[in-house]
């Protein structure tokens, strides 16, 4: 009996593991195990290292996201473990080349375990913004900016295939190119890969968002993929999934690592939402005839009531400020 449904790899068979996985993605999983015993192996031993990478990350306060990074690194040192013996088989009465067998067996196996349980093989490391944004460097160069309540946590050295963090709250990457080893970011559900490039992830209240800077990042959830260019978004919610990209006007995303809100002909009600976040603002437009008109400037580290002067003398609009916000009509 052979396989033919959708491809079994490890992302879902984590989904699985934890009971994340949709019913069509388990009934697939449990006709892969159905299908021969050789995939039922491998998802044992995959089930092995997880169960252990959950009870190591328990002895150490350190949660699931922490486990998946553990988990990776562990399957991708496969290839570099202890080799696997090829034991001959013996002719009935040949007792001691049976006990030898066994024993050098078990010996490989001790030394690979051990191999995947040493405390230096699974050590993560875990960066946290509090209050303020905070810039760290990856082990592979890659730079990553942290906007302020939000955690990333990376294998102490790349050590595998790929490049694999976790990540809550909101970030920006500069990745290191490394076309050999993919760098792989976990967020809500969500996977994002890319060879090198820089781009913004931001996952807050259920939702997930990525923008592209500079070169490809591939998005995906579930059953879903899309690839991005320079200048396109895409949107993850837990009711749509992966929505439709959608291109962007200016670099508004960032300002928290850049200092700089850039305008190239970009929505008024775009930027107006910005600075409700930049500023901890409450701005509103009273007007839905000026939601949509253009603006191309760019505000550094400017006062909110200088920004919003700009507005004024650019649109001609009024600005009204009240004790409930300010409303531009």
């Amino acid at each position: 009996m052979s396989y033919t449904g959708m491809p079994i790899n490890d992302d879902l068979l984590v989904k699985y593991l934890v009971g994340e996985a949709t019913p069509a993605e388990a009934e697939a999983i449990q006709n892969w195990l159905a299908a021969d015993a050789a995939n039922r192996q491998e998802y044992e031993n995959f089930k092995l290292i997880w169960d252990q990478s959950q009870q190591i990350a328990g002895t150490r306060n350190v949660d699931e996201d922490a486990a998946f990074i553990r988990l990776q690194n562990r399957l991708n040192k496969t290839e570099d473990a202890v080799p696997l013996v090829k034991v001959q088989k013996m002719k009935p009465g040949y007792w001691v080349g049976i006990a030898a067998s066994v024993l050098l067996i078990c010996t490989v196996a001790w030394l690979t375990i051990s191999r995947y349980y040493s405390n230096d093989f699974i050590s993560v490391v875990t960066i946290e913004s509090n209050n303020e944004p905070r810039t760290t460097t990856l082990p592979d160069m890659s730079e990553v900016t942290l906007n302020s309540h939000s955690t990333l946590r990376y294998p102490e050295k790349f050590s595998g295939t790929i490049r694999p963090v976790t990540m809550k709250g909101e970030a920006f990457f500069k990745v290191s190119p490394d076309k050999t080893k993919p760098f792989i970011i976990k967020v809500n559900g969500v996977t994002v890969r890319v060879v090198g490039t820089s781009f913004n992830v931001k996952s807050r209240d259920g939702k997930t968002q990525v923008i592209v800077e500079t070169g490809i990042v591939n998005v995906s959830e579930k059953s879903k993929s899309i690839n991005l260019n320079p200048g396109e978004k895409v949107l993850v919610t837990k009711q749509e999934g992966l929505q439709a990209k959608e291109n962007i006007r200016g670099r508004l995303y960032n300002y928290y690592a850049t200092h700089q809100l850039v305008c190239d002909q970009t929505p008024l009600h775009e930027l107006v939402a910005s600075l409700n976040e930049v500023y901890g603002a409450h701005i509103s437009i009273g007007n839905k005839a000026i939601e949509n008109l253009p603006i191309t400037t760019v505000f550094k580290d400017q006062p909110l009531d200088d920004v919003l002067l700009v507005i004024k003398e650019t649109f001609k609009v009024k600005v009204d400020k009240g004790k409930k916000g300010i409303v531009l009509r």
